[in-house]
């Protein structure tokens, strides 16, 4: 109905190269943690976001204007995308190639990229961070999130639930996962920056 839900403050320009390299430095030592253990994480995420399905739901409700149904169904996505994450970090295969040297094998080994950065819009405010974040992370990367300027209530609740996965995880490193809130300008420095390796 247009009434005020909340203030929160925008991350000035200034600060978004700090953000990201905070992250690239997290993405660091993440990338050596083994992606079963990666994956860890995201299970406990994927029960942070099952206790607080109803809260999370109904807030994207309030803030994107959704009906009830289709904010909790879009918080049961991200529990669904845990999910996936979870068999997917026992799953970072890579091929075993014939060589042609004797005695020799080709093995394919898959790296991380780095920081990923995720820019969403508002009619899908928390899943599509969801989608994006639980890949990233079993994969070892890090997370930087620019949400729409519309939604940043339901972004900064989606990464209050991720701090309380890490808290519980205990040992990942700082600033894995950061919101950057602000308009158009902040996700051009996002897209801008050599330090993010992808951005969705």
């Amino acid at each position: 109905d247009g009434a005020t839900l909340g203030q929160v403050h925008e991350t000035p320009l200034s600060e978004v190269a700090a953000v990201i390299a905070r992250a690239h430095a997290a993405h660091q030592s993440w990338r050596v943690v083994p992606a079963p253990q990666r994956g860890e994480l995201v299970r406990l995420l994927g029960e942070e976001l099952r206790e607080h399905k109803q809260a999370l739901g109904t807030l994207v409700s309030l803030e994107a204007g959704k009906v009830l149904s289709e904010g909790l169904g879009e918080v049961q996505e991200m529990i669904d995308i845990c999910d996936f994450a979870v068999g997917l970090s026992r799953q970072l295969y890579g091929l075993t190639i014939a060589s042609e040297r004797p005695g020799h094998r080709m093995m394919e080994t898959w790296h991380p990229l780095g920081v990923v950065g995720v820019i969403s819009a508002f009619n899908f405010p928390v899943a599509v961070w969801s989608w994006n974040t639980a890949l990233a992370l079993v994969c070892g990367n890090a997370v930087v999130w620019k949400p729409s300027e519309k939604t940043p209530l339901t972004a900064l609740a989606s990464q209050a639930i991720l701090d309380r996965a890490l808290a519980r995880f205990g040992d990942a490193p700082d600033a894995l996962s950061q919101v950057l809130i602000g308009d158009r300008a902040i996700g051009e420095v996002l897209v801008d920056d050599r330090k993010v390796a992808l951005v969705s």
